[in-house]
C-alpha cells in the first residue's frame, strides 16, 4: 500500500513538473522578424535610485543602477522601465524578465515573459473554379507556408464567421448578381488580405418541364417548327401546281374558242360559185339547213324552146 502511494505520488509530481515546463515554454509574447517591440513592463514609480536589471535567457542585456547605464542603451527603456528590441530576429526568441530593487538588492518587482519569432504571412491568391455537376463555385485561398495560419474569408463585406478553412464552397443558387468574395490569412503577429474576386459562373440549369430535360424539350419544339415549315412549303407547291394547271385550261378554252370563230369565219367565206361547182363537197360539210336554204336559192332551169319535127305527108 506505501509502495502504491508512493508510485502515485511520484506520477503526479511529475505531471506538475511537465505541466511547468509546458507553461514556461508556452509564448506570451509574439513579434515579426525585422520589426521592434516594446516590451511592455510598467513600474510606476520607477526612480533613479533603482536598479533596473532586464535579461534575455538569464543574460544581462541592460542594467542601471543609480541613473548610471552600464549595460544597454539608455534610450532603450522608457520612463516606467519598458525595454525596446529593435531589429528583432529568431534569435531573438526567449524568456525577457525585468528586476526592479532596491538599493540594498530588495526586490521590488519582476516581470516574466517568453517572446516566440514569426514571419510576417504573405499575401494569399484567391481562385476559384466552376462546378457544373455539384452547382457550385469551388474558391481557393493559397499562400506559401500554411502551417498555423487562420484563414477567413468574406461575401460581399460579410465574413464567415463559421469558415477557418483554405478553400469554400458556395452553391451557385447564391450567387445571384454580381457577388465579391475576399480571404484573409493571419498569425500571431499579422495579417493579410487578397484581391477581390467576382466569379462568373453560370447559375444552375431551369427546372426540367413535364420531367423532361431542356434539352428534350427544345429538340421537340425544333421538330415541331421543321415539320410546320415542311407543311407550308408543301401547301405553297401544290397551290403553284394549281395555279399553273387552272392557267393551262383557260389556255385551252381560249384556244378551242379561238378554233371555233376561225372555222365559222370561214365557212362565212364560201362563194356561190364554189357551192355550185361542189355541191356534194359543199353540203357534206355544211348543215342540213344550209343545204335546204341553197336549193331554194337556186334559181329555176330555164325552159328550152320547142323544136318542130318535120311533118311526113301522109300516104
Amino acid at each position: 500500500m506505501a509502495c502504491f502511494a508512493a508510485t502515485l505520488g511520484v506520477i503526479i509530481l511529475a505531471g506538475f513538473i511537465n505541466l511547468s515546463a509546458a507553461n514556461k515554454d508556452a509564448c506570451d509574447l509574439y513579434a515579426v522578424v525585422g520589426e521592434s517591440l516594446m516590451l511592455p513592463f510598467v513600474h510606476d514609480g520607477l526612480v533613479n535610485s533603482h536598479k533596473l536589471r532586464w535579461t534575455h535567457n538569464s543574460t544581462i542585456i541592460f542594467y542601471r543602477e543609480k541613473g548610471r547605464v552600464s549595460v544597454g542603451k539608455s534610450e532603450d527603456i522608457s520612463t516606467a522601465g519598458s525595454l525596446l528590441l529593435k531589429n528583432l530576429q529568431f534569435s531573438s526568441a526567449g524568456t525577457y524578465q525585468a528586476k526592479v530593487l532596491i538599493p540594498n538588492d530588495t526586490m521590488v518587482e519582476t516581470w516574466t515573459h517568453r517572446l516566440c519569432m514569426m514571419d510576417k504571412v504573405s499575401k494569399p491568391q484567391l481562385t476559384y473554379m466552376c462546378d457544373p455537376k455539384s452547382s457550385a463555385v469551388n474558391l481557393n485561398c493559397h499562400v506559401a507556408y500554411p502551417q498555423g495560419l487562420v484563414f477567413s474569408w468574406t461575401l460581399d463585406e460579410k465574413t464567415f464567421t463559421s469558415e477557418t478553412r483554405p478553400t469554400l464552397s458556395i452553391s451557385l443558387a447564391k450567387l445571384k448578381g454580381e457577388r465579391s468574395f475576399t480571404c484573409s490569412v493571419a498569425n500571431k503577429v499579422s495579417k493579410e488580405k487578397s484581391n477581390t474576386v467576382r466569379p462568373t459562373c453560370k447559375g444552375p440549369p431551369p427546372p426540367t418541364l413535364f420531367c423532361f430535360t431542356s434539352t428534350t424539350v427544345v429538340a421537340v419544339l425544333a421538330g415541331g417548327a421543321s415539320l410546320i415549315l415542311l407543311l407550308l412549303i408543301i401547301i405553297i407547291i401544290l397551290c403553284c401546281c394549281h395555279r399553273c394547271i387552272k392557267t393551262q385550261m383557260r389556255r385551252r378554252d381560249k384556244g378551242a374558242l379561238r378554233m371555233l370563230s376561225l372555222n365559222k369565219r370561214e365557212s362565212d367565206s364560201i362563194s356561190p360559185e364554189y357551192e355550185t361547182m361542189h355541191p356534194n363537197e359543199y353540203t357534206e360539210n355544211r348543215p342540213a339547213q344550209l343545204s335546204i336554204d341553197s336549193e331554194r336559192q337556186q334559181p329555176s332551169p330555164v325552159p328550152k324552146p320547142r323544136t318542130k319535127t318535120p311533118q311526113t305527108p301522109n300516104i
